[in-house]
């Protein structure tokens, strides 16, 4: 597997994603190694790899030399974004033609570039999105599997490239029965890294329209924020009373075990939301806006609740942090949701239909 770095798992749903990917791959007798395009020595993050059983190809020397030597005794090769496939299938190609190439998409970037131009108006991020898009797709022709995280951007690659191999492998997790309920919970959380753009935006509107409504109706209320760089990207906010800025937080179990409601509230993005995936898989039910819920496999009013105008937001974080009997349904209905489409196991089928059936 070739990514851009060594997944830090405690810092971003991308990064989880992909080192439950090879814990999965591990566990199930794959013989796995990774090659970060960086090349960087990730210390615990390599060594977390490597008590699964993964070889890290730290300070591994460039592309051309590696696949020369070594490519030929793989069976697959997964390439992860776009923007690394451009350079790496078509050398797989030349040099070891027999080896199966995937492309993770991980999300289609193009459309999250597309969605921030709409919000914005912004014709300079269109014309971006718009070569994003030709690259994106012209990357996805040239493999022979390309993984999507969500059946919504795959029904737009197989409308945009009918030929192409296109499964779902989305978030992986592991959905806990979380001891703590109703009663034992209070207050609100939100998930996300500054690297992400949707994330600073989701929050920025948070606390400036949402989060002073929610305030207003129950003044005790308070908002954990969690994630690398977030305290930074909204320094230039007024304070706002409640708001408690963490950033980046090594072990999320004791604020998923102690907060009652999780919030999604961006209003452009691509792929599915890890912030809702970690939500549910902790037993915390989820207020999201209609792109954020976009791909989760779950509906307004029965896996959680969907808003999108402040007002409106409001209302439902308020609705499911006082009702006891919506929040127990929607905290159960979300965990079975993340048992059914997230797992491991739901990863199990995609990897097994897309890789050679006979493999070591």
């Amino acid at each position: 597997l070739v990514d851009v770095s060594t997944p830090r798992p405690d810092r971003d749903s991308g990064s989880l994603r992909a080192f439950n990917l090879m814990r999965v791959l591990a566990e199930d007798g794959d013989r796995v190694e990774f090659l970060p395009d960086d090349r960087a020595d990730a210390g615990a993050y390599a060594e977390a790899l490597r008590a699964l059983g993964v070889v890290v190809h730290a300070g591994a020397g460039g592309y051309p030399d590696w696949f020369a030597r070594y490519l030929r005794g793989f069976d697959v090769l997964v390439v992860s974004r776009y923007h690394l496939a451009e350079f790496l299938v078509p050398l797989a190609r030349r040099i070891a033609p027999g080896v199966r190439v995937v492309l993770d998409t991980v999300d289609l970037h193009h459309l999250r570039e597309r969605r921030e131009a709409e919000l914005g108006d912004d014709g300079r991020l269109r014309r971006l999105a718009a070569i994003t898009r030709r690259r994106e797709l012209r990357a996805v022709a040239e493999a022979d599997v390309t993984w999507v995280v969500s059946p919504v951007e795959a029904a737009l690659l197989r409308e945009a490239l009918p030929q192409a191999r296109v499964a779902v492998l989305p978030n992986l997790h592991r959905a806990e029965e979380s001891p703590a309920g109703f009663a034992e919970r209070d207050g609100l959380l939100f998930v996300g890294g500054a690297r992400h753009p949707p994330n600073v935006d989701a929050l920025r509107w948070l606390l400036a329209e949402i989060f002073p409504r929610v305030r207003a109706r129950l003044p005790r209320c308070e908002l954990q924020v969690v994630g690398d760089g977030l305290p930074e990207a909204v320094a230039g906010l007024p304070p706002s009373p409640g708001v408690h800025l963490h950033g980046h937080v090594p072990e999320l179990a004791p604020l998923l075990a102690r907060c009652r409601v999780g919030l999604a509230p961006l209003r452009f993005g691509a792929g599915v939301k890890g912030k809702i995936n970690l939500c549910m898989a902790a037993g915390m039910p989820v207020v999201a806006t209609a792109c954020a819920a976009e791909g989760m496999h779950a509906a307004d009013g029965v896996e959680l609740l969907v808003a999108d105008a402040p007002e409106a937001f409001a209302d439902a974080v308020v609705r499911l942090h006082e009702d006891a009997a919506l929040w127990s349904r929607l905290a159960r209905a979300g965990t079975a949701n993340v048992r059914t489409h997230f797992s491991f196991d739901a990863a199990r089928a995609t990897i097994a239909a897309s890789f050679p059936p006979a493999r070591g």
